[in-house]
């Protein structure tokens, strides 16, 4: 298959037997599911735009293992040209949706572990890569949407995996059998995780000797025996399940968090990428950072589309040409293309790891993510700013419909003579959405806590910049000798 379009990845998801619990009962039909769908129609747009022509440069790359045409979301990077063309993937697929479309996080854990295998094996003698490279090739032929799982529940932080008054805070190896072994754990803050073909584990820290039992990654398919997953809530999620479309801002598209739970679950061995190496735990948390601390060039594509929807609030309200509306949007433009400069600049210093997959600056790729910590929220009071304290007063889409109160409505909040009412709401909705709503998940607080917290990228900034450089070079200009 290779590449698969929408309407297949669709109906590759109803092939699959998820125990999937929300609101306190389990979900028979997931796909269809109100408050889901919009995440799986955020996916379903990495296939769609990968047969589109004019984005196939884009979305598409060369299988260097088959040397078939597959999507870009399974490719591993092959050069710095890839790299950077992950990033204007990730903006333009922001743009398209208006959210997270979830699939970053497989594309980075399968180029994490093309690399961790390959240096595992070099110093241990062991399997692993060319194990992952046959788990790979699957995934590239069927086109499969994966779900890296790296983040545990962590219990007490103080203390390290081994140590935990409950063992199953960080995920672990309870049992190792002649075909395979069998864990137990939960992986925390799934995004996209019932709109995946396969979860892929990885450990979430560094991890020393005690720890070794916790030193895991592996992959399984998504509906595995003893996985279950719990959906996360959302601000206004419940919006998704009324009749109208108009209260829900992003009418089209969506994201999801859940809990994923293994509960004694098997892995066959040929589908295990590492058990017991700890020494590589830490490498294969920062190189996955590092990936996805690029892939949050997605933020990008979504400020666009806030950036637009400020503007357009701003010419219904006739404000458009007011100087200090005017400084607010070069200001949420200066901040969205600053953070573009990052993700492209980690990108274009990449590099070629002995595995020969190319790996982004890390250096360039936390102060990319440092910002985009700070960035999306500064746009976010912006574009509140502008759209005015309307957006979070407005009545229903219901009560625009009833004859009652239809009529005041329409009257009272016309600002600028040739724009409906009801395209005033829409705009504004957008924005709630996007800066307060289900989309606020995936553009601000996943923009905080996304790809490890702001203090995770201020300590590699910390280890990775070279002071002694810095301070010989400003030593040198002013005549101090070194001693």
């Amino acid at each position: 298959m290779s590449l698969m379009n929408a309407e297949q990845y669709e109906e590759s998801l109803r092939e699959l037997n998820l125990v999937v619990y929300m609101f306190g009962r389990r979900l028979e039909n997931i796909v269809d599911d109100p408050i889901i769908r919009p995440s799986m129609a955020a996916v379903a747009k990495t296939y769609e735009m990968a047969h589109r022509p004019e984005h196939e440069d884009i979305m598409t790359a060369t299988s260097h293992i088959t040397g078939k045409k597959i999507n870009r979301f399974t490719h591993i990077h092959q050069s710095v040209n890839d790299l950077v063309k992950k990033s204007k993937m990730g903006r333009l697929l922001g743009r398209e949706t208006g959210c997270c479309f979830q699939r970053c996080v497989g594309v980075d854990t399968l180029n994490a572990l093309s690399i961790v295998t390959y240096d595992i094996d070099q110093e241990k003698g062991t399997g692993y890569y060319q194990r992952f490279l046959r788990y790979l090739e699957y995934v590239q032929e069927n086109d499969l949407t994966c779900d890296g799982a790296m983040t545990d529940p962590k219990g007490d932080r103080s203390l390290p995996p081994h140590k935990q008054a409950d063992p199953d805070h960080y995920l672990h190896v309870v049992e190792k059998r002649e075909d395979g072994i069998v864990v137990k754990g939960a992986k925390a803050h799934q995004t996209g995780a019932v709109n995946s073909h396969e979860i892929i584990v990885m450990p979430t820290i560094a991890m020393r000797e005690g720890d070794r039992d916790y030193a895991v990654s592996f992959a399984l398919p998504s509906d595995a025996d003893g996985i279950i997953y719990i959906m996360g809530r959302q601000s206004c999620d419940t919006r998704k399940l009324e009749a109208g479309l108009l209260d829900r801002g992003n009418i089209v598209f969506g994201g999801h968090e859940a809990l994923v739970v293994f509960d004694n679950v098997f892995v066959p061995w040929q589908r295990v990428f590492m058990c017991g190496e700890y020494e590589f735990a830490g490498k294969l948390v920062a190189q996955f950072a590092a990936y996805h601390r690029q892939s949050y060039a997605c933020k990008v594509g979504v400020g666009d589309v806030l950036i637009g929807a400020a503007q357009t609030a701003a010419e219904y309200n006739n404000v458009a040409g007011a100087s200090h509306i005017k400084d607010k949007v070069i200001e949420m433009n200066h901040l969205n293309e600053t953070l573009y400069c990052g993700c492209i600049a980690c990108a274009s210093e990449g590099h070629k790891e002995p595995s020969g997959t190319y790996a982004v600056n890390t250096l360039l790729a936390n102060v990319h993510k440092q910002n985009v910590t700070r960035f999306p929220y500064e746009m976010a009071r912006l574009a509140q700013d502008i759209a005015g304290g309307l957006m979070v007063t407005m009545p229903s889409e219901s009560d625009l419909k009833a004859p009652e109160t239809g009529k005041w409505i329409e009257k009272y909040f016309r600002a600028k003579n040739d724009v409906s009412a009801v395209n005033r709401m829409r705009i504004l909705r957008l924005i709630e959405n996007i800066t307060l709503g289900t989309a606020a998940v995936g553009y601000l607080t996943e923009s905080m806590h996304g790809a490890g917290s702001p203090q995770a990228q201020r300590i590699m900034i910390s280890r990775l910049v070279n002071m002694l450089e810095k301070q010989k070079a400003a030593q040198k200009l002013c005549g101090i000798e070194e001693k």
